[in-house]
C-alpha cells in the first residue's frame, strides 16, 4: 500500500538482491518454535465472496453508515452464530485489520479528512493501491482477512474484524487502532499489499518503533510486536514459498515505523503485513490468485498462533 499509511522512509535505497539465506533463517523461525501450521494448499473460490462465512453467520453487506467499526459474526454483534469450537486458541482475542475500504474510492471527502495519530496528524485513510489489471488491494486485504478469520475461529479464536465491507468506508486509521485496545486483544495485523516499482517484490511484516508522544506510547508493545512479527513473517515464507522483500527491510522481511497511526496508537501488539507488490508482474499474479491468498492467511495463522501458543 504505497500511501500515507505505509509510504517507505525517503533514505531507502534502490532494490538490493537478498541472499539466499534470508528466507531460510526466517522460516527457521517456525521450525525452532511451537505451534507452526500445517502446509498451506489452494483454497476454493477466487474472489473475496468465496471466503465469506455461510449466510446464516455473515454480516450484512448493506449496513448503513451507522455500522459499528468492529465486524463481529453475525451482524448482531455477537462473536458467532455457533458456539467456537474449543482448541488451542480458546480464550484468545485476535484483531484483523483489512486495509482501506473497497467504498474509500466513493468517499474521498471523508478519507482526507485529518485524524490525529499521536505524534502528528495525518489523512483517515486512502484508497490503497491496484495492479495494474485493476485488482484493488481492498478487494485482497478483505479476502485474506476473511479466509484467516475461518482459520482462527476452527482453533477456537475469537475473531474481530475492523470492517467487513459493512460500513461504507474507513474506518480511518486511529478508529483501527482504538478497535483493537479496546478489544484487549491478544494480538492485532493489518493485512496490506504494496504498490512499489516494478522488480521491487516480496512480502515484509511491518513493527511498532519506539514513540513517545502526544497520544502515543508504544513502549509496551515494541518487543511482544516484534515476537509476533518474526512468527509471522517464518510462517509465511514456509507456507507460501514467497522471500522477503527484496527493497525494504535488507531482505529481513521485517521494518520498523514510527510514522504509522494504526501502529502508534496501539496498546496490544500489533503488526501490518504487506504481502506482496502489486505493481510487480510477478507478485500480482500470486496475489490475484485464490490459492496463494489462501496460503498467505494460513501462512499468517500459523504465524499468529505460533506467538499465543509460546
Amino acid at each position: 500500500m504505497r500511501h500515507h499509511e505505509c509510504l517507505p522512509p525517503t533514505s531507502r535505497s534502490g532494490p538490493r538482491h537478498r541472499p539466499v539465506f534470508a528466507a531460510a533463517a526466517l522460516a527457521g523461525v517456525c521450525l525452532t518454535t511451537a505451534g507452526c501450521a500445517g502446509d498451506g494448499g489452494p483454497g476454493p473460490g477466487a474472489g473475496p465472496e468465496s471466503a465469506t462465512r455461510p449466510a446464516s453467520s455473515s454480516p450484512s453487506a448493506s449496513a448503513p453508515p451507522g455500522t459499528p467499526a468492529a465486524s463481529t459474526s453475525p451482524s448482531d454483534g455477537s462473536t458467532s452464530a455457533r458456539p467456537l469450537p474449543r482448541g488451542p486458541l480458546t480464550g484468545r482475542t485476535v484483531v484483523i485489520d483489512p486495509g482501506h475500504n473497497p467504498g474509500n474510492r466513493d468517499h474521498t471527502r471523508e478519507i482526507n479528512g485529518q485524524v490525529d495519530i499521536g505524534t502528528g496528524r495525518k489523512e483517515c485513510d486512502t484508497t490503497g493501491t491496484a495492479t495494474d489489471a485493476g485488482y484493488a488491494e481492498a478487494r485482497f486485504t478483505l479476502d485474506v482477512s476473511r479466509r484467516l478469520r475461518t482459520l482462527l475461529e476452527e482453533q477456537g479464536a475469537e475473531v474481530v474484524l475492523t470492517q467487513d465491507g459493512d460500513r461504507p468506508w474507513g474506518p480511518c486509521v486511529d478508529e483501527r487502532a482504538r478497535i483493537g485496545n479496546k478489544e484487549k486483544a491478544d494480538a492485532v495485523v493489518s493485512i496490506h499489499a504494496d504498490g512499489s516499482a516494478t522488480g521491487n517484490r516480496g512480502f515484509h511484516v511491518i513493527l511498532p518503533a519506539a514513540v513517545k508522544g502526544g497520544g502515543a506510547d508504544t513502549s509496551e508493545i515494541v518487543v511482544p510486536s516484534r515476537e509476533l512479527g518474526l512468527r509471522i513473517a517464518g510462517n509465511f515464507v514456509r507456507v507460501t514459498g514467497s522471500a522477503p522483500s527484496n527493497y525494504i527491510g535488507d531482505s529481513t522481511g521485517l521494518d520498523s515505523r514510527d510514522d504509522l497511526g494504526g501502529l502508534n496508537l496501539s496498546t496490544v501488539p500489533k503488526v501490518f503485513i504487506e504481502c506482496g507488490n502489486m505493481r510487480d508482474p510477478k507478485d500480482a499474479a500470486l496475489l490475484t490468485d485464490a490459492g496463494w491468498r489462501q496460503k498467505a492467511a494460513l501462512g499468517i495463522a500459523g504465524g499468529i498462533g505460533s506467538y499465543l501458543k509460546r
